[in-house]
């Protein structure tokens, strides 16, 4: 059995001392929130009682699906575990009054407030950038949206499947198989791109308040994110006006670019250089291919030659086992790594070695596998100090923070618990 971690006492990351008062929910909010509270932010994720998420059931809506364990509390999914360490949670009817006033008086102590609710909602619940900003003047308000604000889509709603739809993505399997028919990525893609985009957007904004002391309002549009993610490389040559050839990097796109059959399972296998193809060739027992052959000699031939090539590998491939391979390859610096598959990730020796499934003890919902932060600060490190919050939590906590009284306090959980 793993050993069972201890939360850290303190925030040590880079952003400590940066508080984040967090109305974003499902996927690609929450995602980037836990990020800069494991960078050190104090993340207070608000929540709403009212039934929005699974099964007539408050809260963020990720609280609900999965199967937790038997005893566990019901509102610890295992998504919600994976994307919402780090915070606070704090449970509050913004469409009362009293909810609302105390949402002010938190957000006057932050320095960011972050949310994927609709704008014009927010407007209509006196939280625009002007609300806000009347309360903190310096206060940055990073909003997650589906569309930029100036184009015919602001407002729709948007959600990873339209996303993949709209951007692109779900048209890149048709370019690599030849089956027409347009696919999701069976990951929350779009969700989580944008969060990355997001993360970026308020460490920026966050860097320019610290040389300026102005805030700002900032949107980020998951279309705009994800389409800029999508045609980083598969623009291609429809960067030039007029195009001069194809859509989409046909090394990406080729649909024997896959993990390789060995003996014994399946390697990632890239050779790049020159020297590395003529090197493979070698040990693979055909030396020929790249000295005689002028479609594989150099970058630009393998490039136009790039299916050919990529169908030829597991030919050779399959002659070796997976140990023999990474035996052969690694000491020549030929890119290699042996196929993981889902259930292999937890054993894997690099994984292990680095820590990065780190078990915990939930006192809610038992024994949890947390991911470790996977960027390194030497001088500032990101750490793991709270457990994913039960819904409202911390809300008498952090009320008392910001000098509400127990009255008051009591009114507002009393309001919340109506629901």
């Amino acid at each position: 059995m793993s050993e069972t971690k201890k939360l850290a006492t303190e925030a040590t990351g880079p952003l400590k001392g940066v508080r984040i008062v967090d109305l974003t929910s499902v996927v690609f909010g929450a995602y980037a929130t836990q990020i800069l509270g494991d960078y050190g932010a104090d993340v207070i994720k608000i929540e709403a009682p009212s039934p929005t998420g699974g099964g007539g059931h408050g809260g963020d809506i990720m609280r609900w699906p999965g199967h937790v364990p038997e005893g566990a509390a019901p509102d610890l999914g295992p998504i919600f575990l994976t994307i919402n360490r780090n915070k606070r949670s704090v449970l509050l009817d913004l469409a009362k009054p009293a909810g609302r006033k105390a949402l002010m008086k938190i957000i006057s102590t932050a320095d960011v407030l972050t949310s994927n609710v609709r704008y014009s909602a927010m407007k209509r619940l006196g939280l625009s950038y002007e609300d806000v900003k009347a309360v903190k003047p310096d206060i940055i308000f990073v909003h997650a949206a589906g569309y930029g604000s100036d184009g015919p889509y602001a407002g729709l709603p948007a959600y990873d499947d339209l996303i993949q739809a709209g951007s692109g993505a779900a048209d890149l399997l048709p370019y690599m198989d030849g089956d027409p028919k347009p696919r999701y990525m069976p990951t929350i893609m779009a969700d989580k791109v944008s969060g990355l985009f997001f993360v970026s957007a308020v460490t920026s904004a966050l860097f320019h308040r610290e040389r300026t002391g102005e805030g700002q309002f900032v949107e980020v549009p998951m279309l705009e994110a994800v389409t800029s993610f999508v045609l980083a490389e598969h623009f291609y040559d429809h960067v030039y006006d007029p195009p001069t050839g194809q859509w989409t990097y046909g090394r990406i796109t080729n649909p024997d670019r896959r993990p390789y059959r060995t003996k014994n399972g399946y390697i990632g296998l890239l050779p790049y250089s020159d020297k590395q193809w003529e090197q493979f060739f070698e040990i693979a027992g055909r030396p020929g291919v790249f000295r005689d052959d002028p479609r594989f000699s150099n970058y630009k031939a393998r490039t136009q030659n790039i299916r050919e090539l990529y169908a030829m590998i597991e030919e050779l491939t399959e002659t070796k086992t997976t140990e023999e391979w990474l035996d052969l390859l690694n000491p020549l610096s030929i890119p290699v790594v042996k196929m993981n598959r889902l259930e292999d990730l937890q054993d894997d020796p690099h994984l292990k070695a680095v820590d990065f499934f780190q078990r915990y003890d939930h006192p809610h919902a038992g024994p949890y596998f947390a991911l470790r932060p996977p960027v390194r600060f030497s001088a500032t490190p990101a750490n793991i100090r709270l457990h994913p919050p039960r819904l409202g939590e911390q809300t008498r906590e952090v009320l008392a923070e910001v000098g509400l009284v127990d009255d008051d306090i009591s009114a507002i959980e009393a309001a919340g618990a109506e629901h």
